[in-house]
């Protein structure tokens, strides 16, 4: 998935020491050509235009027009993979609902510049494979109708709430596309556990934006948290996960454990837990991302029983981790982000 020539970026922050240091570290790299800066919005705009580089980094905070103010202004008519490179701020979430595909943590003192640029060049990588969605066109296209709760209407559930843990995981573009699952689910839905790939401080303040907009309760996860029906835990970042089996109640394990599939926390560390532990009903998800963690842990699920879903290519932002479950035979069906959703609610509903 990764392009033959090198990858074009132009870096945008209007700290001349922070573009400097960006510059430098990327230059590095044989697979990227830094082919300019800019140092605000409208800089960078007749720089896009001029350079038309492959991908963007840029600033969130910057003095005139914010990062997010130029997404949302640009990117409908001219769609481009951006990356945000900021610091631990609630801001990114929003510069993510505006169209940005990614982002990496500004490096400070517990960051070492090694580590920030071994994501950043992750992530550029991915971005530059990258089908970039206006998020208001696709909120245009597909509102996020409510789902009925499980317990409405008259006929008895095939697959009961409190008989069914779902495993969800993303990657790149993931952030909004698992906020377009779950803004759609009702209050009820079964004990969820989700793997997004995230920098450390961002998972809590992730799960925080979720639990405001969502009907279900969403936290981020703790050691020893029961599953259970009506909550959503999310996957601390830099932790492992698994789904430990205490008698009939299921509890998440979260641990500093290697990285599996080159990531911590990691979807395939998740469902290959819930495919050797759980012994009720199981639903596995997985999203758009770079890469295949997930794939191979999906398949253990689906051997086991599951029920698995795959998002599709045309409404993924990268379609990496769902393509190689896919072609793997992982994935029991698959749908695009908005339809999710009504996919699952109909399985539990009907056991279709």
């Amino acid at each position: 998935m990764f392009p033959d020539k090198k990858i074009r970026v132009l870096v945008v922050d209007d700290s001349a020491l922070a573009r400097q240091m960006i510059v430098g570290g990327l230059s590095k790299d044989p697979n990227i050509e830094v082919v300019g800066y800019a140092f605000n919005a409208p800089d960078a705009k007749s720089k896009i235009e001029l350079i038309k580089p492959d991908v963007v980094t840029m600033d969130v905070e910057m003095p005139g027009m914010s990062g997010i103010d130029f997404l949302k202004q640009y990117l409908p008519k001219h769609p481009i993979p951006v990356i945000l490179v900021s610091s631990l701020n609630l801001r990114v979430f929003d510069a993510l609902e505006a169209g940005a595909v990614d982002f990496v943590r500004k490096p400070d003192a517990e960051e070492s510049k090694e580590t920030f640029f071994r994501a950043l060049r992750q992530r550029i990588r991915a971005a530059s494979c990258a089908h970039v969605r206006h998020r208001s066109t696709a909120a245009a296209a597909a509102p996020a109708a409510p789902i009925a709760p499980l317990a409405s209407g008259t006929g008895a559930l095939h697959y009961p709430a409190n008989q069914t843990i779902i495993g969800l995981g993303a990657s790149t573009g993931g952030t909004e596309a698992t906020l377009d699952v779950l803004k759609r689910l009702p209050a009820d839905i079964p004990g969820m556990v989700v793997v997004q790939h995230m920098p450390v401080g961002f998972t809590k303040m992730y799960a925080e934006r979720l639990d405001k907009i969502c009907k279900m309760e969403v936290r981020e996860a703790v050691n020893g948290d029961e599953i259970r029906p009506g909550l959503v835990l999310i996957a601390p970042a830099d932790l492992q996960v698994k789904v430990v089996r205490m008698g009939e109640r299921y509890t998440l394990s979260c641990f500093p454990g290697e990285k599996v599939s080159g990531h911590r926390p990691s979807v395939d560390a998740l469902f290959s837990s819930m495919a050797s532990t759980v012994k009720c009903h199981m639903v596995g998800i997985i999203m758009t991302g770079m890469g295949r963690d997930g794939a191979s842990g999906l398949l253990a699920m689906r051997k086991a029983g599951a029920y698995t879903i795959g998002q599709d290519r045309e409404s993924s932002v990268v379609y990496g981790m769902p393509m190689v479950a896919h072609d793997i035979g992982a994935v029991t069906i698959q749908a695009s982000c908005e339809n999710i959703a009504s996919v699952l609610m109909t399985h539990l509903k009907t056991g279709k």
